[in-house]
């Protein structure tokens, strides 16, 4: 059995934040979440997340997908993975991975838990090349080529520096080495901290096999220490998904201006244009067509509908249906195939049945409105008086006038008109004519001579 232990106890003072740095979001996951689902994608059991900084605010996080360990002090790397003993007992081999590499895959935890195991290696590492290794802890190799020792820069000697072969925060120890091993750590650094890194050199001087593999990439290694590094990680990993997407047999016109969260799904022959933004749970259809400027979260667009400019919260939109431009619908909401919500429309916690449409300029919150319903403009659903919310209903067939209020509770039949203008409180039979506004009067040359010619707006002479 190997596991993995998850180092995201540190504070990360350079992102300037309040909240732990590990609990940042990149491409709508915290950085640690997306290590832990490589980390689950790699070993079946839970991972080993080691917390500190923040309180409970990263367990609360991840919840019950994981094993925790607290750091209460933080004195290194080292002494982080101490917190954890009691939980690495028993397995066969360990991988450690930082909280803040979001970049890291499933298969390349494996491939190094497998490198690890074939070659015998009590310790191996994954290593990088960089023309400027300015900030990296550096890897000393013997004349063998076995790794002996890393060395933080700012312990570094000057001959130290040169060496471009750099640690990326990415090991694989043999369970019981590295028990070992960090019952023989020391603070002895510039930091006066544990430093787990330290463990190579005590294992490489009691004869045991250490080794390092260069990755040919170094991207899977990008840490993030500041928001800078939050936003490029956080592109990558959109680009990721966009490739996924697309390779899926959806279309984005434009990748890089096309946002994307992790857990997003898109159907075959779905188009989706520049400036789109899927958050969250959120589930496409095939054949469905996104405008520029939408927002959907956590929400369902079932086949062939289209939403233009507009935003669908924790809703679903139905087959065939049309959204937009400039609809807001609201969470609770659920619009049946082939409807049409149209521009500045907002809905509430609301269900509009198969083919009825809303076409412009309405509210219609807390409402069962029917099939074939026809909702004219300025139509407001009002559903709250000032203390409680109350629900409407609608019936199949109605045809709801331009400007008319449902003040709820109110229930209107099956087939029922209302005329425009009207404000209704009491319940419409089936099929019945509504007519509820003030009678009409028009009295003949009443303006006559009130405004008088010559004078301009305002004047008072």
């Amino acid at each position: 059995m190997n596991r993995t232990v998850i180092l995201a106890a540190g504070n990360g003072t350079r992102m300037k934040s309040q909240t732990p740095k590990v609990l940042h979001k990149a491409a709508g996951r915290m950085l640690v979440e997306w290590v832990v689902s490589a980390a689950e994608e790699a070993f079946p059991g839970k991972p080993i997340v080691i917390y500190g900084a923040g309180g409970d605010a990263v367990p609360k996080s991840l919840g019950d997908r994981c094993e925790y360990a607290l750091q209460a002090e933080r004195k290194g790397s080292g002494h982080a993975v101490m917190m954890a003993e009691d939980l690495l007992r028993g397995s066969d081999y360990t991988v450690i991975l930082a909280g803040d590499m979001p970049l890291v895959r499933g298969e390349s935890i494996r491939m190094l838990a497998d490198e690890a195991e074939k070659g015998g290696f009590d310790v191996l590492l994954l290593t990088g090349i960089l023309e400027n290794a300015t900030g990296y802890g550096r890897i000393v190799r013997d004349a063998a080529g076995n790794v002996c020792g890393i060395v933080e820069e700012k312990d570094a000697s000057p001959e130290q520096k040169k060496i471009k072969e750099v640690n990326v925060s990415f090991y694989c120890f043999r369970t019981q080495a590295l028990l070992e091993a960090l019952g023989e750590l020391t603070p002895n650094n510039a930091q006066g901290e544990y430093y787990l890194t330290d463990c190579i050199d005590i294992l490489y001087k009691k004869g045991k096999k250490t080794g390092g593999i260069v990755l040919a990439d170094l991207e899977e290694g990008e840490g993030v220490n500041h928001r800078a590094h939050l936003a490029r990680v956080a592109a990558i990993l959109r680009s990721r998904i966009n490739e996924r997407i697309m390779l899926g047999g959806a279309t984005l016109i434009d990748p890089a201006n096309t946002y994307i969260d992790a857990d997003v799904t898109v159907g075959q022959d779905s188009v989706i244009y520049p400036g789109v933004i899927l958050e969250g749970n959120t589930k496409i259809g095939a054949g469905c067509t996104l405008y520029q400027g939408s927002r959907i979260k956590d929400s369902v667009v079932e086949d062939g509908a289209a939403v233009q400019n507009s935003v669908v919260l924790e809703s679903r939109v139905g087959a065939g249906a049309q959204v937009g431009p400039y609809a807001y619908i609201r969470p609770g909401t659920s619009i049946g195939e082939h409807c049409r919500i149209g521009d500045f429309v907002e809905t509430k916690n609301a269900t509009i049945a198969n083919r009825s449409k809303v076409s412009h300029l309405t509210y219609v919150g807390d409402a069962d409105v029917g099939e074939d319903v026809n909702i004219g403009c300025g139509v407001v659903f009002v559903n709250y008086n000032g203390k409680e919310k109350f629900r409407t209903k609608v019936g199949d067939r109605a045809f709801i006038g331009c400007n008319t209020n449902l003040i709820s509770p109110v229930n209107v039949g099956d087939g029922a008109y209302i005329a425009a203008g009207a404000t209704v409180t009491k319940d419409i039979p089936a099929d019945a004519l509504c007519i509820a506004r003030a009678r009409e009067t028009i009295k003949a040359g009443w303006g006559k001579g009130r405004y008088p010619v010559g004078k301009k707006d305002g004047e008072n002479k």
